[in-house]
């Protein structure tokens, strides 16, 4: 997109991650500032690019295990913009009757989500910041979709490394599982800070320049996102090396031939007992 096409309120000259997120899929919704900031990222970690297409295939894989499993109600939180495989397009393939609510904060990816959406009885996407869960659990729209006395998935995919501690993640996570039911799901995927330190803090650094900071956490601090929740095998697991291969789905291969580069981001699923 050009500056001349930004949407009321949204300042092009400021970097955003959710259109970067975009243009390291090889999408068009994002402004020359986004692909300014994104190519310095890739100038330090080229493999980015394709670690953003895996974290898409790995969520298409994770709603598909959790239809499976049941799951009929999903919420999306910090969904980003719109790209292949969404979360309601793959949980339809497998289950017509299932729910999708998307929740971001960004006007430009609430703009292009509801455009997508063409049925409001299963399908809703609303602008509200995920890290207040009493204004997101309470909307209108997401009690009007989801049933919160039945088992929720709850997705939090490339999103919670984008929010600093500041404004407590831990803290908003837990009021999350604390209002599922028994049965219910997390799913969350987080760049790791334990390795290759020096090249997560060059990227730190440049997302200074953006709408959001990006906060490497370790794989302790990860963990306990997911509190008592009972971590379906193999747990949180960076998709290198065949104990840690992402399990869901048909796919069951690593992210990346080097281990090093697959060890800087984790991803788990926990259910609630």
């Amino acid at each position: 997109m050009t500056a001349e096409q930004a949407p009321r309120g949204v300042d092009p000259t400021i970097p955003n991650a959710a259109r970067m997120y975009d243009y390291f899929l090889g999408g068009k919704d994002n402004f020359q500032a986004d692909r300014d900031l994104a190519n310095l990222v890739l100038s330090v970690l080229p493999e980015t690019r394709e670690g953003t297409r895996q974290n898409r295939r790995l969520i298409g894989r994770i709603v598909r295990y959790l239809v499976d499993q049941g799951i009929r109600q999903f919420l999306d939180l910090g969904s980003g913009l719109p790209a292949q495989d969404n979360v309601h397009e793959v949980a339809h393939r497998f289950a017509p009757d299932a729910r999708v609510v998307y929740v971001d904060s960004d006007p430009v990816v609430c703009a292009h989500g509801r455009a997508l959406l063409a049925d409001p009885d299963r399908v809703a996407m609303i602008q509200a910041d995920a890290r207040r869960p009493a204004e997101v659990l309470g909307d209108p729209q997401v009690r009007g979709l989801i049933d919160f006395e039945r088992p929720v998935a709850v997705l939090m995919m490339f999103f919670v490394h984008l929010v600093p501690d500041e404004d407590d993640p831990q803290g908003f996570v837990a009021a999350y599982r604390e209002a599922l039911a028994p049965g219910s799901y997390l799913a969350l995927s987080h760049v790791c800070g334990d390795t290759a330190p020096e090249r997560m803090g060059r990227i730190t650094e440049f997302y200074r320049q953006a709408n959001v900071p990006f906060v490497p956490r370790s794989r302790t601090e990860i963990a306990r996102f997911f509190g008592d929740f009972e971590l379906i095998p193999p747990g949180l697991a960076s998709g290198a090396g065949p104990e840690n291969v992402w399990p869901f789905g048909d796919e069951e291969t690593a992210m990346f031939a080097d281990e090093e580069t697959a060890r800087m981001g984790c991803a788990g699923v926990g259910r609630k007992r």
